[in-house]
């Protein structure tokens, strides 16, 4: 018999999610680091050098990888033969291991959790309460799992009921380019096959605890079927031209995982859960000998990668840019921006809806007229920072509110993440302004070039409050211009005909 201590799965729970917000697995960034070593398209490969740079720079500064620090998720798989000497119940003790991790002074992690998620949508201040799925299961351990998944790439998961003689593979591929690139990619898609709905969607889920092996399974060839669909989904995919960020090349994912189960014989479940490039997980095992802490990797093995913008990138003054300066804006251009712009956020954005509709002001101080927005919530400050790491967030969820903040306030241009939607780019058009794109899984980099931050209205909003931040010479590229010409939409659309040329030939 096993004793497991209380304070033993409070650490290791702490320690693992402390450890998995700077460091990524070592596995998913050769991945990255080989998918940029034969990227040919010039803004997928910048992207990509932008994420191994911040992913370098957050292992050696004990920094979120992303702004966006995560969802807990926890599978916990109990021992038979294994005695707690605790107090509280086992997910009372993950939750305290999640708000210790959080609120750690050194590495504090941004707060994302709303209690009341149909009504008020409180946040709980401490990311709690975890996601956890428990088993019992036979022996004397306690097997344990903790994922972080990012907001945006959970946002992207997909459920299907499918007939029983449908086709997996046809669906992935019709469903992967709607999914559009708020997910962040490149990274991996994990699959759920049978079972139930719920069944299947946490399968899915879990499936993305596994490591990045699909280039082993190449080499080796398929053994089974499930593995003939992990490499067909993978190249199909890859085909689609998505690539990084969405901007088009030729890595969309890194691998594709798939877990099964039986299934009633009227139906086939398909679940899929994207994971970003901010992809956050690590396993330990409580034998009762005390907490089971992480072991820091070597950093030897991350990729020494620079990246330089070169000579051709455009910068932009934010100060004293007009509206006439950026009808000359190409789309797929380097930008370096550099002066004042505003944040906002979901929350920000219907605040200022509901001013707007009682005919009250916007708060003191704020201004947009001639200026740009960026759509961020920034990790908290520690030590001599100016701003914690503050990554895009994705920006089609403004896209509801864009017609008005250009209509109403002056707005020339916004930063993001990933693609616009028919109605943001219908707005941006129409108001001649433009969409910026900044790097999602970049976060602690872009957090660099920020140099000064207050907050300026809705303090009560916490990280979704508007800030100003002075930035210099941060790198964004030109998603959308003034006369609604989106790369997400080009980019794509010319890589995948490259990729299929190349292959008839």
């Amino acid at each position: 018999m096993t004793v497991i201590k209380q304070n033993d799965l409070i650490e290791s729970v702490a320690d693992a999610l402390q450890y998995i917000s700077y460091y990524h697995p070592l596995d998913f960034i050769q991945a990255v680091n080989a998918a940029y070593e034969k990227e040919e398209s010039k803004a997928a490969k910048d992207a990509m050098a932008q994420i191994l740079i911040n992913s370098r720079m957050c292992a050696e500064g004990h920094r979120p990888i992303c702004q966006d620090t995560g969802i807990v998720t926890v599978f916990v798989k109990v021992g038979m033969d294994v005695q707690w000497d605790a107090e509280l119940s086992v997910e009372d003790m993950v939750n305290e291991g999640v708000r210790k991790a959080y609120n750690h002074p050194d590495n504090k992690l941004r707060a994302s959790i709303m209690s009341d998620p149909a009504g008020a949508r409180i946040n709980t201040g401490d990311n709690t309460p975890a996601v956890i799925h428990m088993e019992i299961v036979s022996g004397d351990k306690v097997d344990i799992q903790v994922a972080a998944k990012g907001g945006g790439s959970e946002a992207k998961s997909k459920f299907v009921m499918l007939n029983p003689s449908d086709d997996i593979v046809d669906w992935v591929v019709k469903t992967v380019p709607s999914m559009g690139a708020g997910w962040c990619p490149p990274g991996m898609l994990g699959i759920g096959i049978g079972g139930t709905a719920e069944k299947a969607m946490v399968m899915a889920k879990e499936s993305l605890m596994d490591p990045v092996d699909i280039h082993e399974l190449k080499a080796r060839g398929p053994k089974s079927k499930i593995e003939e669909l992990r490499l067909e989904i993978y190249e199909q995919v890859n085909n689609l031209g998505i690539g990084a960020q969405g901007l088009g090349g030729l890595t969309t994912v890194l691998d594709v995982k798939i877990n099964d189960y039986p299934t009633h014989a009227a139906n086939k479940p398909v679940a899929m859960i994207p994971n970003c490039a901010a992809t956050r997980h690590t396993h330990f095992i409580l034998d009762g000998a005390g907490p089971a802490l992480q072991t820091p990797p070597n950093l030897e093995d991350w990729p020494k990668v620079t990246w330089d913008v070169g000579p051709s990138a455009r910068r932009v003054d934010l100060d004293t840019v007009t509206s006439e300066d950026i009808k000359q804006w190409q789309p797929g251009e380097t930008v370096l921006l550099s002066g004042k712009m505003l944040t906002g956020r979901d929350a920000a954005h219907k605040k200022i809806q509901d001013l707007f509709d009682k005919g009250e002001p916007l708060p003191d101080g704020v201004d947009f007229k001639n200026r740009f927005i960026y759509y961020v919530g920034p990790v908290d400050a520690v030590r001599e920072e100016v701003v914690g790491p503050a990554g895009p967030t994705t920006a089609t969820r403004m896209d509801k509110f864009t017609e008005m903040m250009l209509d109403k306030t002056g707005l020339i241009g916004m930063v993001g993440k990933a693609e616009r939607g028919p109605m943001g780019i219908g707005a941006i058009k129409k108001h001649k302004a433009v969409y910026l794109m900044a790097v999602g899984g970049a976060a602690y980099l872009v957090s660099k070039a920020i140099t000064d931050s207050k907050v300026i209205a809705f303090p009560e909003l916490g990280m979704e409050a508007i800030h100003e931040f002075e930035v210099k010479d941060m790198p964004v590229t030109v998603a959308v211009d003034v006369n609604g010409n989106s790369v997400h939409q080009t980019g794509p659309q010319e890589w995948q005909k490259i990729i299929l040329e190349r292959k008839s030939a």
